[in-house]
Parts: C-alpha cells; sequence; structure tokens
C-alpha cells in the first residue's frame, strides 16, 4: 500500500518505474479533480438511471425542446489547430509500448492511444501506460523485443489523442476519502499533469477523445474539468482539444447541445458505430418490439444507421467541426491471399461510403489497413476535410431510432456467444484487444453480443425456424463454445468468464456494462 496524502490510499503495489507518475504532485492534482467534481459526476450517473426508467416505461427519445435555441441559432466551434486539420486517418489501440511506436510510424495522421474500450484496466495498463505515453510525448520511447528486433519513432509520426474511460467506471486502486476515484478523471488528470506543457513545447496540445456521454450535461461536466485543468497549470484555456464520441443512441439527440458545450475545446464528433448499436439494445432491451437482428445484418446502411451518420456530419459541418468516421475492425489475412481481399475490400467499400457522406476522416484497427483507408480519402478527399459540404438533414426522431429487419438466426446466437466468451476470457487476462476471426475486437462488440442474448432471452425471440431463443439453449449454446475454447484459453479465465457471461445474459435487470461487472472480479 502507498500514500501519498492522508486521504488518498493506492491500494495496488507500485514500483520504483512507476512512483514517477503518481508523484505527490500528480496525486495531488487529480485528488483535487476528484473532489471537485465527483458529486456531479454521480448526480449524472443518477440522471442515466432515471432516464433508463423512463425509457422502459414506454418513453421514446426525442431532441429536447429546451435547447432548440442552441440548434437553431448559428454559432461555430472554436478553429482547429493545426495538427488537427488533416485527421483523415485515424487509428487506434492500447497504450501498450510497441502498439504505441507502430501506431505513430503506421503513416496514420492521428493515433488515438486508448484507456477504454481496447484496454483491459489492469493497474500495470494503465500506470505502465501512463509511463508509455510520457516517454513518447519527451521523444524517449523505443522498444525491444525478446528476439532483439528495435523499434524507434520514425521522423513523422502520427498527431496522439488519448482517450480515458467513461464516466460510469471508477479506478479502484485509487482511493479518495475511502471511495475509488473517478476512471475518467484518473486516466485524463494524469495524462494532462505530466504532459501537457510538453505536448504544447513539441508544437501541438493535449488531445483528447471522450466516449460513452449520454447528454450535454456530460459534456458540460468535461468541459468545466478541462478550464479546471488548464487553470490549474497555468495554460490557456481552449488549448485542451476533444471529440466526443456519439455511440449512445441519447446523445444523438443532442449532438449540436454537446458541441456547444465543448465549443471552447471542441475538435469535433465521431461514429462510434459499434457501441451505438450496444447502446440501441440497452436502451430498448425492455421492447419487444425493438429486437435487433444478427449482428452482422446491423451495418452501417440501415436506416437508423444511416440517419446517425448524416446527422453527425450536417451538425459538425455547420458548427465548423471535424466529422469523423468509424472503426474498420478487419486485420491483414496473412496466411489466405483470397480472404485477405475480400477483406481489404470490405474496407474500401466501408471507406468509400463515408467519404462519399462526408466524413473528414475515418478509424482503422491495424497498421495494415492505413494505406486502403489513406488511398481512399486521398483520392476523394484532396482537401485536408470536408468542412466545406455543408448540407442539411431534417432526421425525425423516428429516424434514428427505426428497428432494421433482418432475421435471428442460431448461427448468430452462436457467433454471439462464442466472441463473447473469447474477448471476455481475454480482457480478464490483460488483453483488450483481440483479434478473433479476423476482427480486432473490442469491449463495444463484446457488449453487443451479451446484450442482444440477454434480449433475445428476455423476449423469447423466435429464430428462423421458428425455434425460440430459451435459457437451455442458451446454456447449451455455451456449454459447446467452452468445450472448443478449451484448447486455446486458459482454464481459469475461461471458467470466470463463462460465469460472467451467464449471470448477465440471465440476469432479470439488464446490466449496464459487462466491463463494470468484470472489473469487479480483477485484482
Amino acid at each position: 500500500m502507498f500514500a501519498a496524502q492522508e486521504s488518498v490510499r493506492i491500494t495496488a503495489p507500485v514500483s520504483e518505474a512507476q512512483e514517477s507518475i503518481l508523484s505527490p504532485e500528480a496525486v495531488a492534482f487529480i485528488t483535487k479533480l476528484a473532489r471537485m467534481f465527483e458529486p456531479r459526476r454521480r448526480f449524472l450517473l443518477a440522471a442515466r438511471r432515471t432516464r433508463q426508467q423512463e425509457l422502459n416505461d414506454g418513453a421514446l427519445p426525442d431532441f429536447p425542446r429546451e435547447t432548440a435555441e442552441i440548434r437553431e441559432a448559428h454559432w461555430k466551434v472554436a478553429e482547429i489547430p493545426a495538427d488537427l486539420c488533416d485527421r483523415r486517418v485515424e487509428i487506434t489501440g492500447p497504450t501498450e509500448r510497441k502498439m504505441i511506436i507502430n501506431a505513430l510510424n503506421s503513416g496514420a495522421s492521428v493515433f488515438m492511444a486508448d484507456f477504454e474500450d481496447s484496454n483491459s484496466p489492469t493497474w500495470r495498463n494503465l500506470i505502465e501506460g501512463q509511463v508509455n505515453l510520457r516517454d513518447t510525448v519527451n521523444g524517449a520511447i523505443s522498444y525491444t523485443s525478446p528476439e532483439g528486433k528495435r523499434y524507434e519513432v520514425g521522423e513523422r509520426p502520427a498527431t496522439l489523442m488519448v482517450r480515458p474511460r467513461g464516466w460510469h467506471l471508477v479506478e479502484k486502486h485509487f482511493l479518495v476519502e475511502g471511495e475509488p476515484i473517478s476512471a475518467s478523471l484518473f486516466d485524463f488528470g494524469l495524462f494532462f499533469f505530466h504532459n501537457a506543457k510538453a505536448l504544447i513545447a513539441n508544437g501541438t496540445g493535449p488531445y483528447f477523445y471522450l466516449p460513452k456521454m449520454e447528454s450535454r450535461h456530460e459534456a458540460r461536466l468535461w468541459n468545466d474539468v478541462f478550464l479546471t485543468a488548464q487553470d490549474e497549470l497555468g495554460i490557456a484555456r481552449g488549448t485542451i482539444r476533444a471529440t466526443v464520441l456519439i455511440e449512445t443512441i441519447l446523445a444523438a439527440f443532442e449532438m449540436d447541445e454537446i458541441l456547444w458545450e465543448l465549443r471552447e475545446h471542441s475538435a469535433g464528433l465521431n461514429c462510434g458505430r459499434w457501441d451505438y448499436i450496444f447502446s440501441y439494445i440497452k436502451k430498448f432491451s425492455r421492447h419487444a418490439d425493438r429486437l435487433l437482428p444478427d449482428r452482422a445484418l446491423v451495418n452501417m446502411t440501415t436506416h437508423f444507421m444511416s440517419t446517425y451518420v448524416d446527422l453527425l456530419i450536417a451538425t459538425c459541418h455547420r458548427r465548423g467541426a471535424h466529422a469523423m468516421g468509424g472503426m474498420a475492425a478487419q486485420i491483414p489475412i496473412k496466411n489466405d491471399p483470397d480472404a485477405n481481399a475480400t477483406a481489404l475490400k470490405r474496407v474500401r467499400d466501408d471507406k468509400l461510403r463515408e467519404v462519399w457522406a462526408g466524413h473528414d476522416g475515418t478509424w482503422v484497427a491495424h497498421p495494415g489497413l492505413v494505406p486502403v483507408a489513406r488511398d481512399v480519402f486521398d483520392t476523394y478527399m484532396p482537401m485536408a476535410n470536408q468542412l466545406h459540404r455543408t448540407k442539411s438533414c431534417f432526421a425525425e426522431p423516428r429516424d434514428l431510432i427505426m428497428t432494421p429487419e433482418g432475421p435471428i438466426t442460431a448461427n448468430g446466437l452462436a457467433v454471439n456467444l462464442d466472441v463473447g466468451l473469447q474477448y471476455l476470457a481475454a480482457w480478464l487476462g490483460g488483453n483488450g484487444c483481440v483479434p478473433i476471426y479476423n476482427l480486432m475486437e473490442d469491449a463495444a462488440t463484446a457488449e453487443i453480443c451479451r446484450a442482444q442474448v440477454w434480449q433475445w432471452l428476455r423476449h423469447g425471440a423466435r429464430m428462423e425456424g421458428g425455434r425460440r431463443v430459451t435459457p437451455e439453449l442458451v446454456r447449451d449454446g455455451i456449454e459447446r463454445q467452452v468445450d472448443k475454447l478449451r484448447k486455446t484459453v486458459p482454464e481459469a479465465q475461461l471458467a470466470q468468464a463463462c460465469r460472467l457471461f451467464e449471470e448477465m445474459t440471465a440476469a432479470e435487470e439488464f446490466p449496464d456494462f459487462l466491463t463494470l461487472r468484470a472489473y469487479e472480479c480483477m485484482e
């Protein structure tokens, strides 16, 4: 146990190398943020629960009447910093040392270092990630593999952005007044404290991605955190820039308002497509008439997804903000040229759809996809971005929540069980970025898997052929997947993953987040 001050307890081992990250000054900084903003964070989480109950009772989301003036007024966010004007390809990944170097050297415009969905939040991953990012900012990062291969950052690395964990999560190893600190404040605060001034000196700035928000009030909380953090370090207000992931259904109804709240610090919005699908299932989990078909059928051409994309682009460009596209989760298939060609074509088609729609850039999960995505955007977006392409999108609330048609199949159920169990087992073992069947899966896709199973079970969904999804059918499916995975997954992790997956799919009430429950099982 390590204590930096009387009111703070760190309940995990802190190595000598990590002590510099958890210096007394850094601990004091994040502790101040916690004391100032924790009551509001809890209030907003309670508001989420109230809103969810309203949806359970039959209410449907709508554009807030009380903010119509913001939506109708003419205003723009702050001018975009020079090194964020061109974001045509962004690569994401966890803060592991080798991955950071490879991502920075990938040819992408931006690297989003991720403490959230592609990171398993072990104490070691989080603190070593902070060390790795500090070394990156200071030009001191390198890596030598066990085979002796050396990795170093090249002359033209990608611009760095960082994604802290969402407002709903805590860091249980760092206690303030006996309570765990917000994971958002922990991740943001440590990175900002150690790196903001060095980033500015390097000609860039502290840039962030903000996940899982559900309202303008949550954006306002982030904005107030930014103001306080900048004032504490003597940095000009507006230096921080943040891109918000629109990955919840409710946030889609407040995109103007979210940009407004963060306008001094805004760097745009992003289509967080996989979490958005999860959010649809979650928010309408009690609605038997809103069952989604197999995950593979819920693509970007379905009406509610394409409407969300069009509205995001129109909103951003009207406000002078970037509209970023979604993740291509494919990874290169080295031992099968035909399958690899098919996968790359899917990526190319996806990026063509995005650039033609008006996106200013896109995401990929693997360095091998950067050339494909860049070629598409270089060809069809010769300028730095498409902010000049303004268009109207008169989306009605029903367009944003229209349930897509399609079957629920036995194969769709099996895939959800298979991918969900594999990912959860890996996550519990400390890996949050997991290649499964030539896709780079993260927590968002695992959430879709378990959420669909829960909703299909809850409502006794009928699969093709007429068979219902029942508890017995799901248990049998889990047992078959467990037997198959025993050859490749450590027994203890698999058993724990199986127990958690069964518990969460069979629960009477829909469990908010898989990662919340699984985090309780981590040391």
